[in-house]
């Protein structure tokens, strides 16, 4: 069975992307979980991590994809029948466009509104380069809604989804001002089965810790 190592499920943004796109696609695996509160975190992450980040995926055969859009793109050949890119070529090839761009991308957002599912902070962090961020990402939900014609950003759960959730919890979390189109399809991600779990799970995480735990947001 795959297995895949993530941290944190409150604030592990990047953990979450291949987390929800494989349980929402119905792709077995195995969790690994490590804790960035744990005292020996680093060396924990980089027993299975060459960059002692997450998320890695591990495959049957051992070799380990430890880059988050990398490990979509190994889920992608070694499950084609998922369709996790959309079967159009110029869908698929826009979707890339934006998984890219999140992927590098919206800095300021990243570092001043990190992701945190169970905590709301409204206000902070926000300043015109954060909008600035918030602004384009609200750009690139409306075209890929009104081309599409939702539920999700390309019709059916994609990627692009995945790769976008943990900005959904960003905008909640610190109540972020959005068209009522953009609020839409947020509470659509919010309603997956997935996401529901990991918000469950992530709250379960905060009752059973044994350590002094650090707030350390992933960006």
């Amino acid at each position: 069975m795959l297995k895949l190592l993530i941290a944190d499920k409150a604030y592990s943004s990047w953990s979450l992307r291949p987390w929800l796109l494989m349980t929402e696609a119905g792709i077995e695996f195995e969790e690994i979980k490590l804790r960035f509160g744990s005292p020996t975190y680093k060396e924990d992450f980089k027993t299975y991590s060459p960059s002692g980040r997450v998320p890695v995926l591990i495959l049957d055969n051992g070799q380990t994809i430890w880059d988050s859009l990398a490990i979509a793109e190994t889920l992608v050949e070694q499950f084609p029948q998922k369709q996790l890119w959309p079967q159009d070529f110029s869908k698929r090839a826009h979707a890339r466009c934006i998984v890219a761009e999140m992927h590098s991308g919206y800095q300021k957002l990243r570092a001043n509104m990190p992701m945190h599912v169970l905590a709301k902070f409204p206000g902070r962090g926000w300043n015109l380069e954060v909008q600035k961020d918030i602004d384009r990402i609200c750009q690139v939900w409306k075209e890929c809604l009104d081309k599409n014609g939702g539920p999700m950003l390309f019709g059916q759960f994609s990627i692009a989804d995945a790769f976008f959730a943990p900005v959904v919890t960003r905008l909640d979390t610190y109540a972020v001002a959005v068209p009522s189109y953009i609020r839409a399809y947020m509470d659509r991600v919010f309603a997956l089965s997935g996401m529901q779990s990991w918000i469950s799970k992530a709250a379960e995480e905060f009752e059973f810790v044994d350590f002094e735990e650090p707030y350390r947001a992933q960006p």
